[in-house]
């Protein structure tokens, strides 16, 4: 019997190669042909194999591929530890890896890569449902505006929390005020022994310096970078060798070998030994090295922090309510809850909360945030209006023809949010 089936998260040969060799271990499989270009697996097999059985072959051996029937959605058959889903642009929070380890995939919590073992960046979604507070309560939160149960005060918008990407390089600023803090004196101490004379040695001997040079080295190799030879281990065990695997033993090796010159000089030959009798070591090296790679993980997360603040002042251009016209009164709503062809009051000097037609009234629309002329657009009756964009010193009634994620500001969003991945 033969079976095809669908294959998320392939993105190159070496994928296609993992996938065949994975599979090829079932005894019940006589013959599978995977095709890339189609991400597909075709399958002949003695005996019926379940699609758990499948998805745990390929789990077992280390490939966090997602393998459905065609027309299914991925990840419905199987509810495994790093449950792998697609983007859905309902602004929630979601992760993925910069490594574009399997590629278009994403996680719904953060952690580290299943195949890298890097941290997960954040991908924040657009999101038009606002929270909002009391100034006098901050406890009182509601999802509309209106007024406060406890003292009759307004509610107003609540202040967006700190992003998970500005703890995540908060996180990495803090390791790299460490790792250099302890790795300086290092590099100056092995430094001082290309001098003539080299004048520490007046202070002491060598090999207090060398031991000075392990102390110094333990915050940096066992807290500021320690996540490095977690994922280094972790790329071994799977198989998925990139370049933490390389960063890892090299420092790890390199460090190792000094610490046991350093316990053991008997056992090795004179031509490693100093003039003093100590044998060389390389604690400047290891920690250099692990600071430069740290140094290169804080800049990538403060690109994606940058990015992260271009798409929230581009989430502020709009509003977070209306006034909506329900049977001829006008109440004032959620952006999130305004529906299709409902009609929508905007008053002079405010922002169009969602793409429209003017169905009564006219007047002077700021347009500049799409089309950068800073002068303002005649509108009338019948002619479009974008979201985001502000209205003049008059009032008219819309009707919402795109609404959430289908206005074009919520695009533009989109867009630069994908961008940056």
């Amino acid at each position: 019997m033969t079976h095809t089936y669908k294959i998320d998260g392939m993105t190159c040969s070496g994928c296609e190669t993992d996938v065949k060799g994975a599979l090829d271990s079932l005894a019940e499989i006589t013959n599978l042909k995977v095709n890339l270009k189609k991400s597909e697996v075709k399958i002949e097999m003695s005996k019926h194999i379940s699609l758990e059985k499948l998805q745990e072959t390929l789990m077992k051996a280390g490939l966090h591929y997602t393998i459905h029937l065609p027309g299914d959605e991925p990840g419905q058959e199987q509810n495994h530890q790093h449950h792998i889903k697609k983007v859905d642009f309902t602004g929630n929070e979601i992760f993925y890896c910069s490594m574009r380890c399997e590629g278009d995939k994403t996680y719904d919590k953060f952690g580290s890569c299943p195949v890298c073992g890097m941290d997960l960046v954040v991908q924040k979604q657009i999101s038009t449902k606002a929270e909002y507070t009391c100034p006098m309560h901050p406890e009182v939160i509601e999802n509309a505006p209106g007024a406060c149960p406890k003292c009759g005060m307004d509610l107003i918008p609540k202040e967006p929390e700190e992003s998970s990407e500005d703890k995540i390089y908060q996180g990495l600023l803090k390791k790299m005020k460490i790792a250099l803090l302890f790795t300086v004196p290092i590099f100056l101490i092995a430094m001082a022994d290309i001098l003539p004379n080299n004048p520490l040695l007046n202070i002491t001997s060598q090999q207090n310096w060398n031991w000075l040079q392990f102390i110094l080295s333990l915050p940096v190799v066992f807290y500021a970078t320690r996540m490095f030879f977690e994922r280094a281990w972790k790329s071994i065990v799977t198989w998925n060798l990139n370049m933490f695997t390389l960063i890892g033993i090299g420092a790890g090796v390199a460090f190792v070998f000094s610490v046991f010159a350093m316990l053991f000089p008997d056992i090795f030959p004179d031509q490693f030994k100093t003039d003093s009798g100590t044998v060389y070591v390389y604690f400047e090296a290891v920690t250099v090295i692990l600071t430069l790679v740290l140094l290169g993980q804080l800049l990538e997360a403060k690109a994606h922090s940058k990015t992260s603040g271009a798409i929230k002042e581009l989430m502020k251009l709009a509003p977070t309510q209306a006034t909506v016209i329900v049977d001829g009164v006008e109440k004032v709503i959620s952006i999130h809850d305004i529906k299709k062809d409902d009609l929508i009051r905007v008053k002079p000097g405010e922002k169009i909360p969602v793409d429209g037609i003017i169905t009564e009234g006219s007047s002077h629309i700021d347009e500049s945030m799409i089309t950068g002329e800073p002068v303002p657009v005649d509108k009338i009756i019948d002619d479009k209006v974008i979201s985001g964009t502000i209205n003049g010193n008059k009032s008219f009634v819309m009707k919402a023809e795109k609404v959430g994620s289908e206005t074009l500001l919520s695009q533009i969003i989109k867009l630069v949010n994908e961008e940056s991945r």
